[in-house]
C-alpha cells in the first residue's frame, strides 16, 4: 500500500488532533478545519493492550495502530483491514533523538523528524514534504494540527504515523 493511494479520502486537507489520544477507553473525534467530524478513535481495544482503531464517520475501521509485541527495538505497526500496512521504528545512528522511519510494507520509507513531543514534526517521503504537524497556528489546548501537504497523500496513514511516534517518543521519555 503506498502512502499516497488507498484508505478514506476526505476533502479536507488540514486535521486537528486531540493530544491524549491515548486515553483509556476514550471515544472521541479527529475534526477537520471546518470543525466537522472527519474521524473517530475507539479506544476500547487499549483496555487490553496498545491499540486503537481510527474509524471513518460511518464507524468502519479504516486502521488499527498496535504496539508490536516482544520487539527488540520499540516499534508500532500500522494495518489496514487486519493486514500489515507499516512499521514505525526509531531511526537508529540518527543525530536528531525525535527521527522515526515508516517501512511501509511496499518497501516504500518515510521519514519522521522534528521535535515530537512539542507536536512540531514533518513526515517526508524522499525529501518531500507529505504532512506537517504544528501547535503553532492552533489555539485550541491539548490539540495540535495536522497538514497534508501532498494532494495524494493517505490522511489516514499520515495520521496514523504521527499518533505511532507521538506515543513511542513519550514511552521513551517516561523510560529515561
Amino acid at each position: 500500500m503506498h502512502p499516497f493511494s488507498g484508505g478514506h479520502a476526505p476533502s479536507s486537507r488540514t486535521y486537528l488532533v486531540r493530544d491524549r489520544i491515548f486515553g483509556i477507553g476514550d471515544d472521541y473525534w479527529i475534526d477537520d478545519e471546518h470543525g466537522h467530524h472527519a474521524f473517530l478513535v475507539d479506544g476500547k481495544a487499549l483496555r487490553l493492550r496498545e491499540t486503537f482503531e481510527l474509524k471513518d464517520t460511518d464507524g468502519r475501521v479504516l486502521i488499527t495502530l498496535r504496539k508490536k509485541m516482544l520487539s527488540l527495538r520499540d516499534a508500532m505497526t500500522i494495518e489496514r483491514d487486519d493486514q500489515p500496512l507499516a512499521t514505525i521504528r526509531r531511526k537508529r545512528l540518527s543525530l536528531l533523538r525525535n527521527h522515526y522511519r515508516v517501512e511501509l510494507v511496499d518497501g516504500t520509507e518515510l521519514d519522521v523528524s522534528g521535535k515530537i513531543l512539542d507536536r512540531e514534526f514533518a513526515v517526508e517521503y524522499e525529501g518531500e514534504l507529505l504532512a506537517e504537524i504544528s501547535r503553532r497556528w492552533l489555539t485550541l489546548r491539548d490539540t495540535y494540527g495536522l497538514k497534508v501537504v501532498r494532494e495524494d497523500a493517505d490522511p489516514t496513514l499520515l495520521i496514523g504515523v504521527a499518533v505511532c511516534v507521538i506515543r513511542m517518543a513519550e514511552r521513551e521519555r517516561e523510560d529515561d
